[in-house]
């Protein structure tokens, strides 16, 4: 009878999930990991926009194989959540995203996350986002470098965007990127989405 439940409950989120679009800044590590987690928690459509080709150096700490070497980002995060559920929708957008045009891409996303490497880049996509959709959430990332300690990452809430945050990480131009944190600060990010798509954010 519990089981029942559970099974009917869980069914219950993967059909409101199903209904819902994230879009995903980078496919990097924050980027496939996250999109993995969304697709296997039944979000239904997923966009995910980035330049890159994955390489060897990437399979540390970013969701991709070694079939996938050589191939686009998105065009291998597509493959992969085909295989999880060829219900899923990924929409793999091979660009690099520019200042003056980096909402373009995310008209369509009921939450959008930010998984982006280079500081700068970074600010400006989250000041576009938040100027042109500003009742859409966003989800940021910061501090991912190191491990251990992960006690210390924390959601800060300014409006609609929400920020995880190491607030004691190095940069990563400074420390290792490791899977183990990438991974949880990524999972971070899609939970928070799934959050807010289920209505349990206030």
């Amino acid at each position: 009878m519990v089981t029942l439940m559970q099974d009917e409950k869980q069914e219950y989120i993967r059909k409101i999930l199903h209904s819902h679009t994230v879009g995903i800044a980078g496919a990097g590590g924050l980027g496939s990991n996250a999109a993995v987690s969304l697709a296997r928690s039944g979000v239904g459509h997923i966009i995910v926009v980035d330049f890159d080709v994955v390489e060897k150096s990437n399979l540390n700490r970013q969701y991709y194989f070694q079939e996938h070497i050589g191939k686009q980002k998105v065009t291998a995060l597509q493959e992969i959540i085909k295989k999880i559920d060829p219900s899923i929708t990924c929409t793999p957008i091979i660009q690099r995203l520019q200042p003056g045009s980096m909402t373009t891409y995310f008209k369509e996303a009921d939450v959008i996350i930010e998984a982006l490497d280079a500081a700068r880049i970074k600010t400006q996509f989250i000041e576009e986002i938040q100027k042109e959709f500003p009742n859409t959430p966003l989800i940021a990332a910061s501090g991912v470098a190191g491990y251990g300690q992960m006690n210390r990452i924390t959601t800060r809430k300014l409006g609609n965007l929400y920020v995880c945050y190491d607030p004691q990480a190095k940069s990563s131009d400074d420390d290792v990127l490791m899977a183990s944190k990438v991974s949880v600060m990524a999972n971070w990010q899609a939970d928070i989405a799934i959050e807010i798509l289920l209505g349990a954010t206030q």
